[in-house]
């Protein structure tokens, strides 16, 4: 599974890794804190239970190593190998969805691919084939055919490495072991690129040494991957999942702790090099400036920040600046309040793309909690680039389908264990996920709310939106819950079926029904807030193999080679006889976003997607949808700061607030595209080039 699908899988919720456990009992996560929710054997066994025998080779000894994600055992990788070929039968079961890859491959001397072959489904059980081949000799070919792509050239002289569009975990070390024989420990890559690798730390056990390799050229930031003394592989680790041999599981917590010891280094070092820290105050000239609280933009206005909050704003009479300021000449571009994206989780290089972006606030919609508590902690310290952060916590059932957070709450002891660990932690709200007992919503709601926390979340299976909303709950993410509201027939709705069957439904239904605007006048009545991610419903049902999703159009030809092919799909497979409905499936989503603006209910734009970026998109799309541009601009600023309660602070640019602000080189009221022309990114009156981070992260211009 590329990395790409994994943060596929960080976006669905929490991640946190431990031994398989009994229910509900202590463990200790792969950051060596102790957990107080655990999954149990009964789901990891379901889980495993749906996969298919692996292959082997004949007369090859498998060699197994499992699969995790959240702490629960969900797959395994079966390596046999046979002369100079290698098996391997990669699979894993999450929620129904997840990867299933047979490949096949050889090497030559340089440990360099010759061929490589797979067949098998992605994540979204979309199927694939995979071919790369070469001859040998004078007038040596490679070529090879994916999906998303085919292509063919002469093969160079120095060698390259094919990198397969989908592969099973052990090609990160198939890759590592031939940078290790290269010339300066670099390769071409095929289709394109170049990849590198450095040593980290090493740790000894049991008479072992695993060694952790970081390879760069095929991710925004290193990837590591561990390899023992003779060079094999010992475990592939990231944020989200794992996959290494039992007997090493043990040793997890140092794996993980040596990688995230080198990523906070790298960020360090990133925020050190670009982030400007204005030496005394720093004053901002000659701006158009919006207001959200009236949508209009004032011509030739000054801001004057001093120590990360706003001092002054006003008219520009031309004065001079005041002894030892710092001046930003606007020039007459447009500045508003940094953006907000409602929805996220945070993971990577997330950060750095906000700010790219503009976004200086931004809430955490679940993710592996004491590791996310630290990043918030280096995010507003500065030495991790990164919004501001609202946390939201993640409570969930159990159950084969249930969601990857180790927070499974089946009892209303367990809810109240969960609503108190969130809230002496900071956490602003509790997300309830698909698999939480609809008979628990009430009771933890009212547990939240005697905490002062909000509550929202995933409709849980087998209830509807308007009892959730009954039952306590102040906002609802994703659209197509409320869709789903009207169709009770789809009970269950933990599987992907809540994606596929939504397209088909919003053909019948009849917006100018009674239930339909009966539901909306209820929702602006108990001032329910809704959080529609309406760019990741799009990229589901308007993508294609080959093709960027529609949010990062544009953008994707200026990613790294390997990166821009990563991206080029996350579409739902069409099924067949299905077409008109997922053709239909944006409009009619549209058409209800303006329906609910309409009537009333508040909107908060989230993206649950690739950082940044998508929320300029999600905000394209309510334009589309007929909400104007102005009120559009309100929504992503002041909008969230008032529901999340942080609106004495931020969501305006005025005296007293913090000084986050985004400086535009484009008129977003006439134009709502102008909100990808960010000129300057300010948080907490420390100023960012989004050129500059771009450029960091491997772009190109």
């Amino acid at each position: 599974m590329t990395r790409a699908t994994r943060r596929t899988i960080a976006a669905l919720a929490a991640a946190a890794w431990m031994a398989v456990l009994t229910p509900m009992a202590p463990a200790v996560a792969h950051d060596g804190h102790e957990r107080q929710w655990a999954p149990s054997a009964t789901e990891a066994q379901s889980s495993l239970a749906t996969l298919p025998a692996p292959q082997v080779l004949p007369g090859a000894k498998p060699q197994t190593t499992r699969v995790q994600i959240h702490g629960m055992a969900v797959g395994r990788q079966v390596l046999s190998r046979a002369g100079d070929e290698t098996l391997a039968d990669y699979a894993f079961s999450e929620r129904g969805r997840g990867d299933q890859i047979r490949a096949r491959w050889s090497l030559d001397a340089r440990g360099l691919p010759l061929r490589y072959e797979a067949e098998g489904n992605d994540y979204w059980k979309v199927p694939l084939t995979e071919r790369f081949e070469r001859t040998e000799g004078a007038g040596a070919q490679a070529s090879w055919k994916n999906r998303v792509e085919q292509g063919h050239r002469a093969w160079p002289e120095a060698g390259a490495f094919y990198l397969p569009a989908n592969a099973p975990p052990e090609f990160t070390a198939v890759l590592a072991r031939a940078l290790l024989k290269a010339p300066g420990q670099r390769l071409a890559l095929l289709p394109a690129g170049e990849a590198t690798i450095a040593k980290g730390a090493t740790i000894a056990a049991g008479g072992r040494r695993l060694t952790m390799y970081r390879i760069s050229g095929i991710d925004f930031t290193p990837v590591p991957v561990w390899l023992d003394e003779r060079l094999q592989t010992a475990a592939v680790v990231d944020d989200w999942f794992e996959v290494l041999e039992a007997r090493d599981a043990a040793l997890l917590p140092r794996l993980v702790a040596a990688q995230r010891d080198a990523d906070q280094r790298w960020s360090a070092d990133l925020a050190r090099r670009l982030t400007h820290v204005p030496a005394g105050d720093l004053l901002i000239r000659h701006a158009r400036l919006f207001d959200p609280r009236d949508g209009v933009a004032r011509e030739d206005m000054r801001v004057l920040v001093r120590g990360g909050l706003i001092l002054r704003v006003e008219p520009d009479d031309a004065s001079p600046a005041p002894p030892d300021t710092e001046v930003l000449d606007a020039e007459g571009r447009f500045l508003m309040p940094g953006l907000w994206d409602v929805h996220q989780h945070f993971a990577g290089t997330d950060g750095v793309f906000d700010l790219i972006a503009g976004v200086t606030s931004a809430r955490d919609m679940a993710n592996d909690n004491l590791p996310l508590i630290e990043r918030v902690r280096r995010f507003d310290a500065g030495t991790e680039l990164g919004p501001r952060v609202v946390k939201a916590g993640i409570v969930e059932g159990v159950g084969p389908l249930a969601g990857p957070t180790d927070v499974r709450v089946e009892t209303l002891d367990r809810a109240r264990q969960a609503v108190d660990w969130y809230a002496e932690r900071g956490y602003a709200q509790i997300k309830i996920y698909s698999s939480f007992k609809p008979e628990l919503v009430r009771p933890i709601a009212d547990l939240a709310h005697a905490r002062g926390m909000r509550v929202s979340g995933h409709v849980p299976a087998f209830m509807r939106a308007q009892q959730f909303v009954e039952a306590g709950s102040d906002e609802i993410q994703h659209l197509n819950f409320i869709v789903l509201n009207f169709f009770p027939e789809v009970a269950d709705t933990r599987g992907k079926d809540r994606y596929t069957v939504m397209a088909e439904k919003l053909l019948q239904l009849d917006l100018d029904s009674a239930p339909v605007t009966g539901f909306i006048a209820e929702l602006r009545r108990r001032h329910t807030v809704l959080d529609p991610t309406v760019a990741i419903l799009e990229g589901l049902y308007s993508g294609a193999p080959g093709e960027p999703p529609a949010a990062l159009r544009g953008l994707v030809e200026r990613f790294p080679p390997i990166v821009r092919r990563r991206l080029l799909s996350g579409a739902v497979a069409v099924p067949p006889g299905k077409e008109e409905a997922y053709r239909q499936a944006l409009p009619r989503l549209l058409e209800l976003i303006r329906r609910l603006h309409d009537g009333g209910v508040t909107l908060m734009p989230g993206t649950d997607a690739f950082a940044g970026y998508t929320l300029h998109r999600e905000l394209a799309l309510y334009v589309r949808a007929g909400i104007p541009n102005a009120e559009v601009l309100r929504l992503a600023t002041l909008t969230p700061a008032e529901v999340l309660g942080v609106a004495g602070q931020r969501g305006v640019i005025a005296a007293g607030k913090q000084a986050d602000m985004v400086l535009l080189d484009g008129d977003p009221l006439t134009d709502i595209a102008a909100l990808g022309q960010v000129h300057r990114t300010i948080k907490a009156g420390r100023v960012f080039d989004p050129a500059q981070l771009e450029a960091a992260m491997g772009m190109t211009r």
